[in-house]
């Protein structure tokens, strides 16, 4: 991704199917469901056009509603949201896909993800069966139309290794966390290698994590006059990623549109790259029980 051509939120990246995705999302990620319909309707308002929710969020409901109220054609929208983990194998998925298009009032979605891969330490020798099974699902939906792209979300290169030993279909994105402090910078090469789009989820870091006060980032900021958010976002842009900021107030949620007209060197890349953990989820999909 060239990011001399990407001038505002909705400049399009293309997926490996062709179709295309703007490169700055809005997340819903702990949005409060009461406050949600609001929050996307102002979302939508202030210009974004890529909404990214989950049915794990419990607020599927409030983003359909803040969908509809906004007043924008369906086609212009590019709406997201994610398979959980309790729906897994193919006919849960599939059961569990319409319950997410009936929460939302859509009738697609622009993209569908696996929310977090099984894995070995609560599946043992059937994780790598559990996810082919949904993804199988996945590829069904997408194949009648249901959904314009599929993909994963939580997915380390070698999860996506093993699924493609039996997907027909090559997933388009894979979103993953991504911030200051945990930057997962060779997943990041080894997906792109694999020509799949990847997604930042926590770009800012997420509760519990100082990205937004860290003295270097404050530095970097200062230098660009910019906030520490549009930096962790810039610096996630320029490595081909497209980040999910979630914000409920108006103010932070245009500051974060503001990506455009400043561009980190690459010293300035390497530095934020270097940082240490500065805290957010930071979870190894190989390690939850969830």
């Amino acid at each position: 991704m060239n990011n001399m051509t990407l001038t505002n939120v909705n400049s399009p990246i293309k997926l490996n199917n062709g179709v295309e995705i703007p490169c700055v999302g809005y997340g819903t990620f702990r949005t409060d469901p009461a406050v949600t319909a609001q929050a996307v309707q102002d979302a939508i308002a202030a210009g974004y056009r890529h909404i990214d929710t989950a049915k794990v969020y419990e607020n599927e409901v409030g983003v359909g509603q803040g969908i509809k109220a906004a007043g924008v054609p369906r086609e212009e929208l590019f709406v997201t949201s994610k398979l959980w983990n309790t729906d897994r194998g193919y006919e849960a998925t599939k059961a569990a896909f319409q319950a997410s298009l009936d929460r939302l009032g859509l009738d697609y979605l622009d993209l569908y993800l696996i929310h977090w891969p099984a894995n070995e330490k609560q599946f043992g020798a059937d994780a790598a069966k559990i996810n082919a099974e949904t993804w199988r699902a996945m590829e069904e939906l997408y194949e009648a139309g249901k959904i314009r792209a599929i993909g994963l979300s939580n997915f380390m290169p070698h999860h996506v290794a093993e699924l493609l030993k039996t997907a027909k279909i090559k997933p388009m994105v894979d979103q993953i966390e991504v911030h200051p402090g945990w930057t997962h910078a060779e997943e990041i090469k080894k997906l792109q290698a694999m020509d799949i789009v990847v997604e930042a989820w926590g770009p800012l870091g997420g509760q519990g994590a100082t990205v937004l006060v860290d003295p270097t980032m404050q530095k970097i900021a200062a230098t660009h006059g910019k906030s520490t958010a549009q930096v962790s976002l810039r610096w996630i842009l320029q490595q081909g990623v497209v980040p999910l900021p979630k914000s409920v107030h108006v103010d932070r949620l245009k500051q974060n549109m503001e990506l455009f007209d400043f561009e980190l060197s690459n010293e300035e890349m390497q530095t934020i790259a270097a940082l240490p953990n500065l805290g957010g989820q930071c979870k190894d999909p190989d390690d939850v029980d969830f």
